[in-house]
This record gives structure tokens, C-alpha cells and sequence, in this order.
């Protein structure tokens, strides 16, 4: 009799065991996914939280934000012209026979 009855407790506990296995697995597949996942969002700025998904800016250095505006100041004087403009220090590459010329 006392093999009738622990067969069947036996039988429970495995069953419980390979279902508690397969669920581990289950769990730790999802959770690597939901990791991974979550990595590839935050390398495109876009986080999720409690209160749902945020897109944010791409941080960027101040040394970074500084040569970039940098450069585009540089550029955009580098490439423009002031037709109208004389400069009462410097000649702007006239030579003084230029400007004899220029009064006759």
C-alpha cells in the first residue's frame, strides 16, 4: 500500500519540475529578448517606461556641440561675400596705385 500511495506524489512532483523547467526557460528566453530589445531602442533614443515610450535627443558632448557650431560659423563667413562693405582699417586687397586710379 505504501507504493500505491507514493506513486502518485512522485508522478505530481515530476510533473510540477518539468513544467517549473519549462516555464525557467520560457522566463529567461523573454527576458533576454526584452534586454536586447531595449538596448536596440536606447541606441535610437527611444525609451520605454512606466509611463510610456519617450524619444529623447542624442547626447552630445559640449566640446562636441561647440566644433560643430563651430565649423558651421566658419563655413558660413568663409562663403560669404559683403559687396557693399568697406572696411575703414584695411584696404581689402586694393593697392594704394588702385585707389589713384580710382580718383582720377
Amino acid at each position: 500500500m505504501a507504493k500505491n500511495s507514493l506513486f502518485p506524489i512522485i508522478v505530481l512532483f515530476t510533473v510540477i519540475g518539468i513544467l517549473a523547467l519549462i516555464g525557467f526557460v520560457v522566463y529567461s528566453i523573454v527576458q533576454d529578448i526584452s534586454n536586447k530589445t531595449k538596448a536596440n531602442m536606447e541606441k535610437k533614443n527611444i525609451k520605454f517606461s512606466k509611463d510610456g515610450m519617450k524619444v529623447s535627443m542624442k547626447e552630445v558632448n559640449d566640446e562636441d556641440y561647440k566644433d560643430q557650431t563651430q565649423s558651421v560659423l566658419v563655413n558660413v563667413w568663409n562663403h560669404s561675400s559683403f559687396p557693399g562693405y568697406k572696411s575703414k582699417l584695411w584696404n581689402n586687397g586694393a593697392t594704394p596705385e588702385d585707389k589713384k586710379v580710382k580718383k582720377r
